[in-house]
């Protein structure tokens, strides 16, 4: 089989799959007389969408007047599911694994480009056939948004079954790096291990997020029922409402950073969520929501320690690297250790914590979004304002991890 084809025949199975997945939760609830004013035809098209939205297609809204108040409304629904996204993520993932099993190095540009031209051309349609009147989808983002997800899942799928990027692009880096000279290789190795370090230090703070929001609707978990209970969506429809809240746990986890940091996140315009300052309006009937902190909230100010927890072990791991060459090059330098180690040190805080910034901004800005009508135009924390935040916070702890490094380093004397 031409490489191309099967290309085309992975991803094109991928596509298949993950559109299955999301229509037939909607297949579900439409037996079960969920959408009574929808026919067939109508339940396809907003599974076409669902699989767009999950991909982080954005679409135009608009509602005639009288329908959601007395003018017409409009607006850009851009909300991105990263929960949701992983579905097609992984079987991509695995298309990547098959088609790097398949192919050369020489050759699998060509089994990558089969496939991501077939994504393209179901994406394209996926959007052309799902548009209606109220829902616009440009198929221009239809065809390259979906290409996002599934082209890094073929990349880190192909380059896990290859082991290696020499295997994969036909170059080999080591070589190159080889090449170059002393002081060029020790400045790349700093900078790579700075690199590194502030992506431990990300995440390392959405994983103490994490645990943050489990142990708040772990806590809250008798409000969040309630909210199931006033809904009465039933079996099937209270099991796609969990999946929908599992599909954007991640987003939430992003959310919960945002208020460990200080840089909060809002629910709407107008709100605002943080352990500074709390203001929130009305929010829709989603039982997750019931866990948001609310009231006096005397040790808020706690979690702000959370960024900077994570930036002690981002110092920690930089030590046990071993490969702080600008505090090497320094001493030579400069004589005066008093001078050189605290220089470095605080050099090593800012390049890291910018890192971690960006990173955290990064996944803000992915997890931002709007439902595009009403007050939900915003949702989420600013990524500048985050990433500030976050920058200062791991910044301080890199600081404090390398500094205390040395003694969480130090093996027990044994017994005499």
């Amino acid at each position: 089989m031409p490489l191309w084809l099967q290309g085309t025949l992975e991803l094109g199975q991928a596509a298949v799959l993950s559109a299955l997945l999301v229509l037939l939760p909607l297949i579900g609830v439409w037996f079960a007389n969920g959408f009574t004013d929808r026919d067939f035809t109508s339940l396809a098209r907003l599974g076409g969408q669902a699989w767009l939205l999950i991909h982080g297609v954005p679409m135009s809204l608009s509602f005639p007047a009288g329908e959601l108040g007395e003018a017409p409304a409009s607006g850009l629904l851009s909300f991105f599911p990263l929960g949701l996204t992983l579905i097609p993520f992984f079987l991509s993932w695995r298309a990547g694994r098959r088609l790097a099993r398949a192919s050369y190095t020489d050759q699998l540009w060509q089994a990558l480009l089969g496939a991501m031209g077939t994504y393209a051309l179901i994406g394209a349609a996926a959007a052309y056939f799902c548009s209606t009147e109220g829902v616009r989808i440009s198929v221009t983002a239809g065809a390259l948004v979906p290409l996002i997800a599934a082209g890094a899942g073929l990349i880190v799928g192909a380059r896990i079954e290859a082991g290696s990027w020499v295997r994969l692009i036909g170059m080999d880096l080591t070589d190159w790096i080889a090449r170059t000279s002393q002081h060029s290789r020790w400045a790349g190795s700093y900078m790579w291990a700075a690199l590194r370090a502030g992506a431990v230090g990300t995440l390392a703070a959405l994983g103490l997020s994490s645990v943050l929001l489990v142990v708040a609707l772990a806590m809250n978990w008798a409000e969040i029922a309630s909210v199931y209970e006033r809904l009465d969506a039933g079996a099937l429809g209270g099991a796609v409402l969990t999946v929908v809240e599992l599909g954007l746990m991640p987003n939430f986890v992003v959310w919960t950073l945002g208020w460990a940091s200080g840089a909060g996140f809002s629910l709407g315009t107008g709100s605002m969520i943080s352990p500074l300052e709390t203001t929130v309006g009305p929010l829709p009937a989603l039982p997750v929501l019931a866990a948001l902190p609310v009231g006096n909230m005397e040790y808020g100010y706690a979690a702000l320690l959370i960024p900077v927890m994570a930036g002690i072990l981002a110092g920690w791991w930089f030590l046990r690297e071993g490969e702080n060459h600008f505090d090497e090059w320094l001493s030579i330098k400069i004589r005066a250790r008093w001078f050189t180690a605290p220089v470095s040190t605080l050099v090593l805080g800012v390049i890291v914590g910018l890192v971690s910034g960006l990173l955290a901004a990064g996944a803000a800005w992915l997890a931002l979004g709007s439902l595009g009508i009403g007050r939900f135009v915003s949702l989420g924390s600013d990524p500048l304002c985050l990433g500030l935040w976050v920058a200062a916070e791991v910044g301080i702890g890199v600081v404090l991890g390398y500094a205390v490094g040395p003694w969480l380093e130090r093996e027990p004397k044994p017994d005499a």
